[in-house]
């Protein structure tokens, strides 16, 4: 016969193997996909790498959870703009505005948790820590950080592709305007382009753009989608002139030569703009940095002689 003490002994050991198997069970499942790597398909078949954070990997399984609360009419503005952003942003097929909102109301909640917890663990090991003190404070911005990160993550994702594509789409129309001025049509050289150019998110752009025209899309209809879907200043006022070119038959070759002159003097504009604010961004780490250890490498030999006269 056991003792009360036995049984609580055994008790207790079967808590602890139980929370060790349920530890490696979800430290398996964290490195199964992190292991997974995410495709999207583009319109020509091929398949091009995107990359999700591991948070939102392991959150989307459970999105569907909250399609009750997210699919509400209130929420049908913030769902078709995190669509619109998330597909200008190369994540048509992968993310949904839904699931986005989805993820922004459970990142926080799973997030938080995990936070808690191991900042509770911490306190628990540094109990005189200044952690201790301030821990509703340090839970606070943990959250926080869990909330804004969505937003954050797809603006700078967003970013990212519109800067690759501002900095493609004028080499892209020298080309064309080389070829048609050479005596292609436009449609020969954009395919062309498509084919020999390496896979960049302009020619991901460009080829949807043809598969559309190749299905039975008017050309025009297909330069207002990728104007729409891109969501890119410079790439819609190119579009819109290739419209108008198209609608008044002027000559495209001229259009596509004037959009490239003007989108370049806007890089080089830009680039002057950075290269002024670069001395006013460089002033405060001058300040904070440089200017102090000068000082010190420059005064601290007098400083020290002069300390050993004095006392």
């Amino acid at each position: 016969m056991f003792r009360f003490g036995e049984t609580f002994s055994l008790i207790r050991l079967g808590a602890l193997a139980g929370w060790a198997f349920c530890c490696g069970a979800l430290a398996w499942y964290i490195l199964q996909v992190a292991k997974e790597i995410t495709y999207v398909t583009l319109a020509d078949g091929r398949k091009q790498e995107r990359k999700i954070p591991l948070l939102f990997r392991l959150l989307l399984p459970f999105v569907s959870n909250l399609d009750v609360f997210v699919m509400k009419p209130s929420f049908e503005k913030s769902r078709t703009l995190a669509d619109r952003q998330l597909t200008a942003a190369g994540f048509e097929g992968l993310l949904s505005g839904r699931e986005f909102l989805a993820l922004k109301i459970l990142s926080p909640i799973v997030g938080g948790i995990a936070w808690f917890l191991l900042l509770r663990g911490l306190v628990a090991v540094f109990p005189d820590s200044d952690l201790a003190e301030n821990f509703p404070f340090a839970v606070f911005v943990g959250i926080l950080f869990f909330y804004l990160y969505p937003v954050f993550w797809l603006r700078r994702e967003l970013k990212t592709r519109h800067q690759s594509i501002q900095r493609a789409l004028p080499f892209v129309l020298d080309l064309l305007t080389l070829s048609v001025e050479a005596g292609m049509d436009f449609m020969s050289a954009l395919q062309r382009n498509c084919e020999r150019r390496k896979l960049d998110p302009l020619n991901e752009e460009l080829i949807r753009m043809l598969r559309e025209i190749q299905v039975g899309t008017p050309r025009r209809t297909a330069l207002r989608n990728l104007a729409e879907r891109v969501g890119l200043a410079d790439l819609r006022v190119v579009c819109n002139a290739l419209i108008q070119a198209d609608e008044l038959g002027v000559s495209i070759g001229s259009i596509l030569r004037i959009q490239s002159d003007q989108i370049r003097g806007k890089r080089f504009d830009r680039a002057e703009k950075l290269a002024n604010e670069a001395p006013v961004k460089m002033l405060m780490p001058l300040l904070l940095f440089i200017f102090p250890s000068v000082i010190i490498i420059l005064l601290g030999p007098i400083l020290k002689e002069t300390f050993v006269h004095l006392f």
